[in-house]
Formats: structure tokens, sequence, C-alpha cells
């Protein structure tokens, strides 16, 4: 079955060119040029992933991503017309996995979505578990295959990128892992000095973990190197 996508974007020629190259890799597209229409869209069909352009004439593309993360986990790519770390701060808060500053290639735009998609459908929850893909500690519980996680539990509500992180960190218990091979490891990107997108994952992770930066349960912060999760 292909991908089916939903791109969001109030400006035509835009999601019209972003169609154009989802079909030529024979994804499903699905456009709205409105908040209120992508979300109507959520609810009503399947989807794989979501493009969301931040500027929108009714809401803005953070509030449809919060209002996804709600209910969904598939991947989100944000789209910002501002090169600017505060709106990509803030889409990656808020639970988005990607952002594209605008203007864009679109050749680009393909391989980011085709990098989330592989991320998110990679786990097969119909296949048994290998017990080499189950990571369990101090009541933290990761099943790889069935992409689930518990915690003391509690099914915990991960993005693909987020489980992807915590994944890493804790096939890696007892060993610090420096957010530039967090970054190579999960984005499959080069890592620059000035990239925010590791640590905004680490505190939206700790969010959802009830944990804390400053007296860390799980995962710790090794100032100047990583993070770690003990073993």
């Amino acid at each position: 079955m292909n991908d089916r996508i939903l791109v969001v974007d109030d400006e035509k020629a835009i999601a019209d060119l972003i169609e154009l190259y989802l079909r030529n890799e024979n994804y499903i597209v699905f456009k709205s040029h409105n908040g209120q229409d992508a979300l109507a869209l959520v609810e009503s069909e399947p989807l794989d992933l979501a493009i969301l352009d931040v500027m929108l004439p009714d809401m803005t593309g953070f509030e449809i991503c919060q209002k996804i993360r709600e209910k969904h986990n598939f991947p989100i790519i944000m789209l910002t017309a501002k090169d600017e770390e505060i709106d990509k701060i803030t889409g990656l808060t808020l639970g988005a996995d990607d952002y594209i500053t605008k203007p864009f290639r679109p050749l680009e735009m393909v391989a980011r979505v085709k990098a989330q998609l592989r991320r998110y459908t990679r786990y097969n929850p119909s296949e048994p578990a290998d017990e080499e893909n189950v990571i369990a500690s101090a009541g933290l519980v990761i099943d790889k295959d069935a992409h689930e996680c518990t915690l003391n539990e509690r099914p915990l509500s991960l993005t693909p990128t987020e489980f992807d992180i915590l994944w890493m960190l804790a096939s890696n218990r007892g060993r610090v892992v420096s957010s530039e091979e967090l970054f190579r490891e999960v984005w499959g990107e080069k890592y620059f000095t000035s990239n925010n997108t590791v640590m905004v994952h680490i505190r939206h992770l700790r969010e959802k973990m009830n944990d804390s930066a400053e007296n860390p349960k799980y995962i710790k912060t090794v100032w100047g190197v990583g993070y770690k999760i003990e073993k």
C-alpha cells in the first residue's frame, strides 16, 4: 500500500509543487490550504505523514501539529518561511519530527519525507518480538519491533524521532552518546554546533517521562559531551 501524505499550505503553487514531486514517487497526496480542512482530513483519512506550513489563514501549523499529536504519532515535517531558530524549536517542542525552510529544493523535500517514512514504517508489530529488540531497564521497556514503549507499565506516546532517540540511548546504557552521534544516527545528516534539534527532543522526552534535567532518573546530561541512560 502506498504511503498517504497530507500537504497543508495556503500557497496553492507550493502545495501543487510538493504534490507533483510526491506523486512522482507514488505517494498518495491529500492537500489542504487551511487548518480546519487539514484537521478534518486527519480525522477522516489514515495518514502516514504530514507536511505543515507554519503560516496559515485560520490557524498556525504549530496548532495543527499540537492537535495531531493528541491522537496520532505519524511523522510531521514543518515548513517555515523564516530561518529562525525559535520557529524550529517551537515546532520540535510541539512534536514535529523535522523542519524545512522556504524556499526549499523539491528533491530535498522528497529525501526528508523518505527518511521520516523509513523511520516510521520499519517497525512491524505483526512480527513476533525479537528479544534483542526489546530493552528493559529500571521500569522502562522498549519494544523496537512493535514500536511500543512503557514506563512503569504506563504507555509512552512517542513520535518516531523520540522513539529512535530513546532506543539509541537505552541500547547504549552506561555510555555517553554525543549530540553529534545522536543526530547522525537518528536524522542521518551532518551535525552543526548551532543545532538545537537534539536538545529540544531530549527535553520533550523528559517531559513525557516526567523526568527532569536537574535530577534525572533516566536521561542524564553529561555537560559538554552528550546524554546517557545508566545501566
